[in-house]
């Protein structure tokens, strides 16, 4: 699939190889500018994912004229990219205004899009300022690109849960799918077009945490329940913290319950949660679907504020198997770390979903697809562990959420200990490590020790033969009797891993580009294997 829609591409390219000359000279004012920027355009284009799209859209559009490299058609790209969006988000403004009979899953569902599509507008716009730069931050770019794709595909998914949602589907749809394209293009373009010298590290997010790299912080406010503290509320503490803050700023979250929804908004940068301990701090809600809300908006806490770091706490969704998707911590934050923390749920429990993530020596419980997302996201030294989901259903440890070959992400669990919690009684309900959300779906499992609650075949389809050809899981010297792969499917995309230069690249010094900022986290790490 993926050879047969790389010749159509070719044969496309092709095509307006030869049709440029006879275009140039209809056009008696063309000149040798116009002819450069065509030529340009083409050679730009050939390394899109959708190259046709790319040169009909860019061609057409008043910044042909300007083009003189092959950053000025990413550029292009990304701005045409941002103009559909924000045609997308009036008309959906119109739908949610001017319908009356929307469900309140409907409602909310419409409510995420545009909340969402404002988040790509904010992530794109970075992208073409990062482009325009004169020292091009390419992997920053693609992450960029690569959350504005995902905010795109999250708005489609709310339209998912049942027939009566289905019917806004189509509507929703209409043009979400060309700024899908347009994004794929511009990340495809950055990914395959640019300099080696792009994709070294950059050093501004150390920069921004400089004198912050010891164990031990400086309280700024502590959360009390018992009104002993500076708030009783830890969400009372996040909204009185500074915006965009340049140090990092440290709420110390006393023992006790905390039965709330705390949202760390974008503009809280360099924010930290400091708990008592695992089961001493915890924050818990029970919100899910089932409540009429997407999946999106179920979340205990969710952080979109870069640089989040949180220590030695638990944080829950307590909905239950019966009431789908309730997830307890959704991450949006790129450059974010969890250490010592419990994040305990039932499906759809930790949503990881863009940006670069870390946890290190934490406990994550679930049952169905209870880590999933689409971030670049790597677990150390972690418990994962299934439960007992209602009769019938099978647990999946991942559902990654990857829906085009050019991001950046993926689920990397290394060094981990994959089982069950006490109880779990594995012949009522099998449990796989993962199946495919979306078609290129990304995740592995390296020197992690598998016990025997894992199907011997491994991982399990989604539906039918989708993404099998497409996906990349893979299994690298994993240990315990769960891990022997005899057994394991036999689909195209799986594959055992042997080759250590294979496996580096979903460590954490690559995959999340770990040595620019792990370091300042005060947690322990290791960047390789």
């Amino acid at each position: 699939m993926i050879l047969q829609s790389r010749m159509q591409q070719n044969q496309t390219m092709n095509l307006l190889l030869y049709l440029l000359p006879l275009l140039l000279l209809q056009n008696p004012t063309s000149n040798l500018s116009a002819t450069t920027s065509h030529s340009i355009l083409l050679s730009s284009c050939a390394a899109a994912r959708h190259p046709d799209l790319c040169y009909s859209t860019i061609s057409a559009s008043p910044h042909l004229p300007s083009l003189s490299s092959h950053n000025d058609v990413i550029h292009a790209s990304l701005n045409l990219a941002v103009s559909s969006i924000q045609n997308s988000s009036s008309r959906l403004q119109t739908i949610s205004l001017s319908s009356a009979t929307l469900t309140r899953r409907e409602r909310n569902a419409l409510l995420d899009c545009i909340y969402l599509f404002q988040d790509s507008l904010e992530e794109l716009r970075l992208a073409e300022s990062g482009v325009g730069a004169s020292r091009f931050d390419a992997v920053d770019v693609e992450f960029l690109i690569s959350g504005a794709m995902t905010n795109h595909e999250t708005c489609i998914d709310g339209f998912s849960h049942d027939e009566v949602d289905r019917r806004l589907r189509a509507r929703v749809l209409e043009g979400i799918d060309h700024v899908i394209r347009m994004c794929a293009n511009s990340l495809a373009m950055v990914r395959n077009g640019t300099s080696p010298a792009s994709r070294l590290p950059s050093t501004k997010w150390t920069e921004r945490l400089e004198g912050e790299e010891q164990a031990e912080v400086e309280v700024n406010v502590t959360v009390a329940a018992d009104g002993s503290g500076d708030f009783r509320t830890v969400g009372a503490a996040v909204d009185a913290a500074p915006e965009k803050s340049k140090s990092r700023y440290v709420i110390e979250i006393k023992e006790g319950r905390y039965d709330e929804y705390v949202f760390v908004g974008k503009k809280k940068v360099n924010l930290m949660f400091v708990g008592a301990g695992r089961g001493r701090t915890v924050i818990s809600g029970n919100r899910s679907v089932a409540d009429g809300l997407s999946t999106f908006q179920t979340a205990t806490l969710a952080v979109e504020g870069d640089l989040f770091l949180a220590r030695d706490l638990t944080i829950e969704n307590t909905a239950g198997p019966s009431k789908g998707q309730a997830v307890a911590l959704r991450v949006k934050a790129n450059f974010s770390a969890f250490y010592n923390c419990d994040i305990l749920g039932y499906q759809d429990t930790l949503y990881a979903f863009h940006g670069r993530q870390f946890y290190r020596n934490c406990l994550i419980r679930g049952t169905v697809d209870f880590i999933f997302g689409n971030a670049a996201v790597v677990f150390q030294d972690c418990d994962i562990q299934v439960r007992q989901p209602n009769p019938g259903q099978e647990n999946m440890v991942t559902a990654q959420g990857r829906n085009d070959p050019d991001e950046p992400t993926a689920i990397s669990i290394h060094r981990c200990r994959i089982g069950a919690e006490p109880g779990f009684n594995k012949s009522l309900n099998p449990s796989y490590l993962g199946r495919p959300w979306k078609e290129y779906s990304r995740a592995v499992i390296m020197q992690s020790n598998i016990t025997e609650v894992i199907h011997p075949a491994g991982w399990h389809e989604w539906d039918g033969r989708f993404a099998l050809d497409t996906l990349y899981y893979g299994e690298y010297n994993n240990s315990g009797p769960g891990a022997d792969t005899a057994q394991r499917v036999n689909w195209t995309g799986y594959r055992v891993i042997y080759n250590s230069t294979e496996a580096q690249q979903f460590a954490a010094g690559s995959l999340i580009t770990g040595s620019e900022w792990l370091g300042s986290t005060g947690f322990p790490y290791y960047l390789g294997l």
